[in-house]
C-alpha cells in the first residue's frame, strides 16, 4: 500500500526567475555548510594524528603504537577523545534553542552573523590549544555557531528560493558540507607531513577562513522577504525585496501569500506549545523523525571516524586520511546530482533509490568485516579497497537522500507561525543523535565490531520504509501552501481532519 502518494500543486504559479542577486546571497548563507562539513572532516583527520594525540590524548596514541592485545576495533576506544568531537554538538543541541528566539524576534539574518562569529572564535582556540580543555572549549565555541547556522540557513534558503528550485537550493546546504569535508581532508593530509608535529594547529585554525566569509559576508546579506513581513508592517518594503529576489515586479501572488501566513504567525504568541497542537502532529512527527534518522544512518560514523575506522583495518596514517579524501569527493559529486534530480523527480523517489544503496551496500561492510577483519593484524589490501569502495557506494547513496533531503524537506514543510520552533526541534534532534553517536561510536565499535554495519543497515531499512509510508511528495509546492500534503495524503488526512474538527467543535461551544 503506497500511502505517500504525491500530492498535486494548485494552479496559483509564483512569478520570478534565479537572480544573481538570490544566488550570491544563498552563496554566503550556505557558506555554514562549508563550515559544518570541515569541523567534521578536520575533527576525523587530527584525531587520527600521532603528534595530536601524543600531545592531548596520550593513552590512545600509546595503546594504538604499543599494545598488541588490544582489538583492533577497540584501540581509539577513549571516553576523552570522544568528547573532542562529541562537545561541539552537545553545545550546538543546548544553542538552537536560543537562536530560535533570536531567529523568530529579529530575522535569519542576525542568527547568521551571530553563528559566523562564534565560528572565528572557536577556531582560533582550537589552533592556539595549549591543554585538551582549551581544545574542547573551542570545540564548545563552535558548537554555538553550529546552533545558530544550522537553525537560521536551510530557513534562509527556503525562503529565498521559488517552490520550483526549492530542492536545489536546499540542497546546495549539503553540497556546502561536502565542499567543507572534502576542504579538511585535503587540508588534513597537508598537515600530518609537517615537520614537528604541529600541523593539527593549521588544520583547526583553518575553520577560521569560511567563518570570516560567512560571518563578514552575513553583515551585507538581505533579510528575506517572509522575515521582513513579519517582523514589520512596511508591506511595500517586503515587496521591494520581493521583486529584487525575484527578479520581476510581478509578485503580488507571492506577496499575499506571504502577509496571509504572516497574520497567522503573529496571533501565536507560544510556537513551541503550537508545535504540540493535534493539526501540526505531521510536522512534529517529521521534525523529530528525519533528522534522527539522518544521524541513523551512520554517516557520521564515517564522516567522523573514517581515517580511525581505515587505521583500524590496518591502513596507514596518509592512506587512511586520503581515503577519507576519495569518500568527500564521493559524497560532493552524488549530492551534486541530487540537486539537479530533486525538483524533476521528486523527494521521495531519491529517498527511496538511495535508501536501496546504503542498506545493501552496509549489510556488505559487515559481511566483509565479519569474515576477514579479526581482532589482530588487518585486512588483506584487495580486501581493504573493496571496503572502501562500498564505502563510497554508501555514501553516493546517502548523497543522492538522506544527506541533502534531510534538510530539504524539513525546511519546507512547517508553517510560518511554528517555523522557526520547528527548525530548532529539527536541529536539536539532529545534533544531539549526531553528538550521542560521537560519543558512543568508538565503545560499540568495540563491542559490537563489524555487527555495527548491520545495526546501521537495519536502521536504514526501517526509515526507507517510513518515507515510504508516511512522508507525503512536496516537489514544487509553494512553502506557504504546504499544510495542504498533509489533509490530501491517506495517512494523515484522518490526523489533521479529527484536529479540525475539536477546533469547529470548541468554536461552537463558545
Amino acid at each position: 500500500m503506497a500511502v505517500g502518494l504525491e500530492i498535486k500543486s494548485d494552479n496559483r504559479q509564483y512569478n520570478g526567475r534565479i537572480t544573481v542577486f538570490a544566488l550570491l546571497s544563498c552563496m554566503v548563507a550556505a557558506t555554514g555548510g562549508i563550515i559544518f562539513g570541515y569541523d567534521v572532516g578536520v575533527s576525523g583527520g587530527v584525531t587520527s594524528m600521532e603528534p595530536f594525540l601524543k600531545k592531548f590524548f596520550p593513552k590512545v596514541y600509546m595503546k594504538m603504537k604499543q599494545d598488541t592485545n588490544t582489538s583492533n576495533y577497540c584501540k581509539f576506544d577513549s571516553q576523552l577523545l570522544t568528547s573532542f568531537t562529541s562537545s561541539l554538538y552537545i553545545a550546538g543541541l543546548i544553542t538552537t534553542f536560543f537562536a530560535s528566539s533570536v531567529t523568530r524576534a529579529f530575522g535569519r539574518k542576525p542568527s547568521i552573523v551571530i553563528g559566523g562569529a562564534a565560528f572565528v572564535l572557536g577556531a582560533a582556540l582550537g589552533g592556539a590549544a595549549r591543554d585538551v580543555y582549551m581544545l574542547i572549549f573551542g570545540r564548545v565555541l563552535l558548537g554555538v555557531g553550529l546552533g545558530f547556522t544550522n537553525q537560521s540557513v536551510p530557513l534562509y534558503l527556503s525562503e529565498m528560493a521559488l517552490p520550483k528550485h526549492r530542492g536545489a537550493f536546499n540542497a546546495v546546504f549539503q553540497i556546502c558540507i561536502n565542499i567543507g569535508f572534502i576542504m579538511a581532508t585535503f587540508i588534513n593530509s597537508g598537515t600530518v607531513k609537517i615537520k614537528g608535529g604541529w600541523g593539527w594547529r593549521i588544520s583547526l585554525a583553518m575553520a577560521g577562513a569560511p567563518a570570516t566569509v560567512l560571518a563578514v559576508g552575513a553583515l551585507f546579506l538581505p533579510e528575506t522577504p517572509n522575515s521582513l513581513i513579519q517582523h514589520s508592517n512596511d508591506h511595500e518594503k517586503a515587496k521591494q525585496a520581493l521583486q529584487r529576489v525575484r527578479g520581476t515586479n510581478d509578485v503580488q501572488a507571492e506577496l499575499d501569500d506571504l502577509i496571509a501566513a504572516s497574520h497567522a504567525s503573529k496571533a501565536i504568541k507560544h510556537p513551541y506549545k503550537n508545535l504540540m497542537q493535534r493539526k501540526y502532529r505531521p510536522q512534529l512527527v517529521m521534525s523529530i523523525a528525519i533528522p534522527f534518522f539522518q544521524q541513523v544512518t551512520g554517516i557520521n560514523v564515517i564522516a567522523f571516524y573514517a581515517p580511525i575506522l581505515f587505521r583500524s583495518i590496518g591502513s596507514g596514517e596518509s592512506a587512511s586520511l586520503m581515503s577519507a579524501t576519495v569518500i568527500g569527493l564521493v559524497g560532493m559529486s552524488f549530492t551534486l546530482l541530487t540537486s539537479l534530480l530533486v525538483d524533476r523527480l521528486g523527494r521521495r523517489a531519491l529517498f527511496h533509490v538511495g535508501g536501496v544503496q546504503m542498506f545493501v551496500s552496509q549489510m556488505l561492510i559487515g559481511g566483509i568485516m565479519a569474515a576477514k577483519l579479526e581482532d589482530h593484524g588487518g585486512l588483506s589490501k584487495g580486501y581493504g579497497v573493496i571496503v572502501l569502495i562500498l564505502i563510497c557506494v554508501y555514501v553516493a547513496g546517502f548523497g543522492l537522500s538522506w544527506g541533502p533531503l534531510g534538510w530539504v524537506v524539513t525546511s519546507e514543510i512547517f508553517p510560518l507561525e511554528i517555523r522557526s520552533a520547528a527548525q530548532s526541534v529539527v536541529v536539536a534532534v539532529n545534533l544531539f543523535f549526531t553528538f550521542l553517536i560521537a560519543q558512543l561510536f568508538l565503545a560499540m565499535l568495540c563491542h559490537l565490531k563489524s555487527g555495527i554495519f548491520f545495526l546501521f543497515g537495519g536502521w536504514v531499512l526501517m526509515m526507507t520504509a517510513f518515507v515510504y509510508l508516511l512522508l507525503p511528495e512536496t516537489k514544487n509546492i509553494p512553502i506557504e501552501k504546504m499544510e495542504r500534503i498533509w489533509s490530501e495524503h491517506l495517512f494523515w488526512r484522518g490526523v489533521v481532519a479529527d484536529a479540525q474538527d475539536c477546533n469547529e467543535a470548541k468554536t461552537e461551544e463558545a
